[in-house]
């Protein structure tokens, strides 16, 4: 799939501008009927040198995702292409597992218990009406104030 040695290189087919710009924002379709075009090439040939440019592409990546990681001391192991891949299969894998999710909902609900259970030991106690609800009380409030003063102004 994904070959991170440089040494095994295709060869690089000059590509123009537009098309690379094309690759780089993943609209393949465009790309490859324009390079068709352009080379007066078959569809399949113009796929073939895209998926070059491509791969060439992500080994370049690969090599600058090496240097910084082994400048910032992070093993090679860590940052690569393949293991994304395998890391999104086990992620299908979890979601189809019924038992993940209630572990998840179970590890909520002993957080929240956690969490009130020290709530409570400083002696924290919630309030009878919520902050926003009496910020909501007290507009209300004045604005029938007003009201009722305006009305009785002028009504």
């Amino acid at each position: 799939m994904f070959n991170p040695d440089p040494s095994k290189k295709t060869a690089n087919p000059k590509l123009s501008k537009e098309v690379i710009m094309m690759i780089e924002k993943n609209n393949l379709v465009m790309a490859i009927k324009t390079l068709a075009e352009d080379k007066n090439i078959s569809m399949e040939e113009a796929k073939v040198q895209i998926d070059a440019y491509e791969t060439t592409l992500k080994v370049k990546q690969q090599q600058n995702l090496n240097t910084i990681a082994n400048n910032q001391g992070i093993s090679n192991h860590a940052i690569s292409f393949d293991r994304e891949q395998n890391t999104a299969k086990n992620t299908e894998q979890k979601t189809t597992d019924d038992d993940a999710e209630t572990e998840h909902n179970e590890g909520f609900k002993s957080l929240q218990e956690g969490f009130n259970k020290e709530l409570n030991d400083l002696g924290y106690k919630k309030p009878l009406l919520p902050y926003w609800l009496k910020r909501l009380l007290i507009i209300a409030v004045i604005s029938v104030g007003l009201f009722w003063i305006i009305w009785r102004v002028f009504g």
